[in-house]
């Protein structure tokens, strides 16, 4: 089912997301605390005249994780090459890409909690050693080469910290994470980007825009634009705080962010199984959704709500939940047995 108030991204974001993007760190909003460990990381680099650690990046997807590579790059005046985990296939693909790099250049690689364990292990000594290890030949005859590369910078950018393998992770010289953004920052970013946009706006316009952005900047600019559309046909083009409730109310998004598929796993929990405790891959079957697709793009906006509890047995609805939905709440009830994570 296609969601809009998801963070991944779609086709229809590419043209929108790269018009939007900060180019700078003083125009990157929110991450504080980020910005200013790579702020100074970047002066100590460029004061010995030397390349970035390799950075790790990792969050919920549309947290700004390939905004901050590029910003990043244009920070350093480095170029930078961008793949992904599924796009490197074979250790081949790999050593093409980083033998092309040059003095000082930034890989990046999204996704690259997906590289596969060969290719990984082309990229240890490529990241500790600047190396690349070769075989040449087979059998008895074969022979090791190894090539000396230029100096780079790799940042790798993952929504699955836990699913990076020690090695690789511990050959990161810096690691941050990116959290959701808070409802003020979203305003600023809404409001940033309706003024590039030349969206005539008022401040309730915003602020229903960026209270319903799961404090998600993709979903914000996704949102923004569906706003944007109804504006232009049904309210002379000006997104007031009444012509976003409205549109927002078409899209099925309701004053929190949440939509049909997180209303769905909720009632899911608290009407089939009790509230819980119940196992992820139960509530997959029971809504006929992959369980991946519910720990990575349900679950963390919930459990940032505090809707979801995850318990060695399983998931739980919280309160807080079920006053969201209105749902009368027993507090002596008793935990159905057996539904295991």
């Amino acid at each position: 089912m296609e969601r809009v108030i998801s963070g991944k991204p779609r086709e229809e974001d590419a043209v929108f997301d790269t018009s939007l993007r900060p180019r700078r760190l003083e125009d990157y909003i929110g991450q504080d605390k980020v910005k200013d460990n790579i702020k100074i990381a970047i002066a100590a680099a460029q004061a010995r005249s030397e390349p970035l650690d390799h950075i790790l990046i990792y969050g919920p997807p549309g947290l700004g994780k390939t905004t901050l590579a590029h910003i990043i790059a244009a920070e350093k005046s480095a170029s930078i090459r961008i793949t992904s985990g599924p796009a490197v296939e074979r250790p081949g693909d790999l050593a093409a890409i980083i033998t092309n790099l040059q003095e000082g250049d930034i890989l990046f690689i999204d996704e690259i909690h997906r590289l596969s364990r060969v290719v990984e292990e082309v990229l240890y000594p490529a990241m500790e050693d600047f190396a690349l290890d070769i075989v040449i030949g087979k059998g008895p005859g074969a022979k090791n080469l190894r090539l000396h590369l230029p100096r780079f910078t790799l940042i790798g950018a993952t929504t699955r910290y836990a699913m990076l393998t020690p090695p690789l992770r511990d050959r990161f010289g810096a690691i941050y994470r990116l959290d959701f953004y808070d409802r003020k920052a979203m305003e600023t970013i809404v409001g940033r980007s309706a003024r590039i946009l030349k969206v005539e706006t008022d401040r309730g316009g915003i602020g229903e825009i960026a209270c319903r952005a799961r404090g998600t900047p993709r979903v914000a600019n996704r949102l923004l634009k569906r706003v944007r559309d109804y504006a232009q046909v049904m309210a002379a083009g000006v997104i007031t705080r009444d012509v976003s409730i409205e549109a927002l109310a078409k899209l099925e998004v309701d004053q929190i962010g949440l939509d049909e598929v997180d209303h769905k796993v909720l009632r899911t929990i608290m009407e089939k199984f009790d509230g819980g405790p119940v196992g992820l891959e139960t509530i997959a079957a029971s809504i006929s959704e992959e369980a991946d697709t519910i720990m990575d793009v349900y679950e963390p906006y919930l459990l940032q709500l505090g809707f979801l509890e995850r318990t060695p047995r399983g998931r739980v609805a919280t309160r807080l939940a079920y006053e969201h939905l209105g749902l009368p709440w027993n507090k002596n009830r008793q935990p159905p047995q057996g539904h295991l994570l």
